[in-house]
């Protein structure tokens, strides 16, 4: 039942512990080097050459005069030098500031300016996208450029330098999702950045020897929480230069992953791709995430026959927040026992049982709890309340105290006096065989509040019309939540975690399909 106190029982977790990436990865190649890290087109990666790697990487970083505490920025594809990069920052205690490789114009902009990198370590892919920018940055470092420091790490003897880093130092700024504002850089500590992977860990059950299909992209906390998760629980992974929703079965097979991970609308794409009569011809046994509402879950299980695991987790916390290992489908199970979980009104009090309640969370060690924005005391102070993160999604929990995302708090519309949530609506229409995405925005209303507007992205194989689809929803939404606009796009502005930013879609109603004139 929930009541005052927080929801129980937690899913146990082991302790974090002190010993840090760079350490991990030390005694790692010391006692267990021969063992396979990485795979990425053909090659094997093992774990001590991965340390030899990251040695050398870390020796042209100091090189540069990088020192502990400075910010880099990373801006670099899926690839293993991304890989090593990524631990080399660790072992020096430097602070990574992941920057989505698809970032353009203003808001690549707004991250350079409110993180202000003392370094920029880049593709040349991308130097159209920084031309302006790298003249701010002190030290630029580009990849695939042959006169440039970081192509030639290959040469550097590997840094013996003593590691300098503790548990609790701050080593990276991960962008917030930015679904309902600009993204802020949420500070991240060692400690953060391995008690993410342990929960992956207990989500996954993975054992020494499993294979991770590894398609995430590495600017994202999720795909660094994986890479980091394989040093501990011994996994390997197979690497993909990036997601492909029509190869992603036989990249499976190709590999022999056993896990499988999906973000968003993966699970959807997926299943939206042309039944196969070996679609359950594979070794996959676990599909595990974020995201996946019940009817999805079923339809993803039952086709591909594989075994679904989900969870929660935000940019603030950690990859996972709550885990959901035996719990109902489209749940997103319990607390980790290194949370307590509470559903709140707007007044702050606990919501009444099976009622939906902001997600408030308190870290039973600080040390793992939300450590706060980079320079950004407001927004800090807003997101606390009593000791809790408030995070800004909506839940409700049934009598076991299991929990089922309801969707954003500023997601919850109001028409003609009625409070309805986009989550519910997007959800209904996602279910139609047509729709390949859809979100549900609020529009100006003549009477004031909103009226309802469905953005939808058709598949490439389907054809449907705005009439048709308010047509089929009918027998499937109530009165007021049927939408009175629909606008059809070609694509939708995305957050690094797949998530649509609403915020960026258009509240313009004028020359789309409009219901009341309709009529």
């Amino acid at each position: 039942m929930l009541t005052e106190t927080p929801l129980s029982p937690n899913v146990a977790m082991p302790d974090v512990g002190d010993e840090t990436i760079a350490a991990m990865l030390a005694r790692r190649a010391a006692t267990d080097g021969d063992a396979t890290y990485c795979t990425f087109r053909g090659e094997r990666i093992s774990v001590g050459a991965l340390s030899e790697r990251v040695g050398r990487m870390a020796a042209m970083l100091r090189a540069q005069g990088l020192v502990k505490g400075d910010r880099v920025a990373v801006m670099l594809p899926g690839h293993p030098e991304h890989l090593y990069l990524i631990f080399a920052l660790a072992r020096l205690g430097l602070v990574r500031v992941p920057i989505n490789a698809h970032l353009i114009g203003a808001p690549l902009d707004h991250l350079i300016a409110e993180l202000e990198p003392k370094a920029i370590v880049a593709d040349t892919a991308y130097r159209a996208a920084l031309r302006d920018i790298e003249r701010r940055v002190p030290i630029v470092l580009w990849r695939d450029d042959p006169q440039g420091a970081f192509d030639r790490f290959r040469g550097f003897d590997e840094d013996r330098a003593p590691i300098d880093v503790q548990a609790d130092d701050i080593v990276a700024l991960t962008p917030s999702s930015g679904t309902t504002g600009a993204p802020k850089g949420v500070l991240k500590s060692d400690r953060h950045l391995r008690a993410g992977p342990m929960a992956i860990l207990r989500l996954t059950e993975a054992k020494p020897g499993d294979v991770f299909l590894f398609w995430e992209a590495l600017h994202h906390g999720s795909g660094v929480a994986v890479a980091i998760a394989a040093l501990l629980g011994r996994f390997q992974l197979a690497m993909l230069e990036r997601f492909s929703a029509s190869r992603f079965w036989d990249d499976a097979r190709t590999h022999g992953a056993t896990h499988v991970h999906y973000l968003g609308s993966v699970l959807p794409m997926l299943l939206k791709q042309p039944a196969r009569p070996d679609d359950r011809e594979h070794g996959v046994r676990i599909a595990w995430g974020g995201g996946c509402p019940e009817p999805v879950w079923h339809a993803f299980a039952t086709r591909f026959g594989v075994t679904m695991r989900e969870g929660y987790g935000l940019s603030e916390l950690l990859t996972f927040v709550t885990a959901n290992i035996d719990g109902p489908p489209g749940s997103i199970g319990k607390p980790l026992s290194y949370f307590d979980i509470e559903l709140l009104a707007d007044d702050g009090a606990p919501v009444p049982p099976g009622e939906k309640g902001e997600v408030a969370v308190r870290a039973r060690d600080p040390a793992l709890g939300f450590l706060g924005y980079f320079r950004n005391p407001a927004a800090d102070a807003a997101a606390r309340r009593g000791g809790r993160f408030l995070t800004g999604d909506l839940a409700h929990a049934d009598a076991d105290g299991n929990l089922f995302y309801a969707g954003r708090k500023k997601d919850m519309l109001r028409r003609r006096g009625i409070n309805i949530s986009a989550w519910d609506v997007e959800n209904v229409f996602a279910a139609h065989e047509a729709i390949a995405e859809v979100a549900l925005i609020g529009v100006p209303s003549d009477l004031g509040e909103d009226e309802l507007k469905l953005v939808v992205r058709v598949r490439e194989d389907a054809r449907t019309t705005p009439t048709e689809l308010i047509d089929w929803c009918r027998d499937r939404l109530p009165y007021f939540q049927v939408p009175r606009y629909v606008e059809f796009v070609d694509a939708f502005p995305k957050t690094p975690t797949q998530r649509i930013q609403k915020k960026e879609l258009s509240r313009d109603v004028a020359g789309i399909f409009d219901l009341e004139a309709a009529r």
